[in-house]
């Protein structure tokens, strides 16, 4: 995941002053709250967050046929 600075703030910050994180998440998308100076917390807009959430049709399907084919064995013997 690339981080744009300009979306890094302190958890201090972010503590004293939510408003500005939610100014950076309406400007660029996300917030990314640092802790001891490392990443650690992302806020993002929520209807972004939905979107994120639901797995496409196609992301599904490839996932189905691959435990098909490591499961046909069981598959054959309930078949049977």
């Amino acid at each position: 995941m690339t981080v744009d600075t300009n979306t890094m703030i302190s958890i201090t910050e972010a503590n004293q002053n939510f408003s500005k994180v939610a100014r950076v998440v309406d400007e660029y998308g996300a917030a990314v709250i640092l802790k001891n100076n490392v990443p650690r917390y992302l806020v993002i807009d929520f209807s972004k967050a939905e979107k994120e959430k639901i797995a496409s049709a196609e992301d599904v399907y490839v996932i189905s046929e691959r435990l098909i084919k490591q499961n046909m064995q069981a598959y054959e013997v309930l078949a049977e």
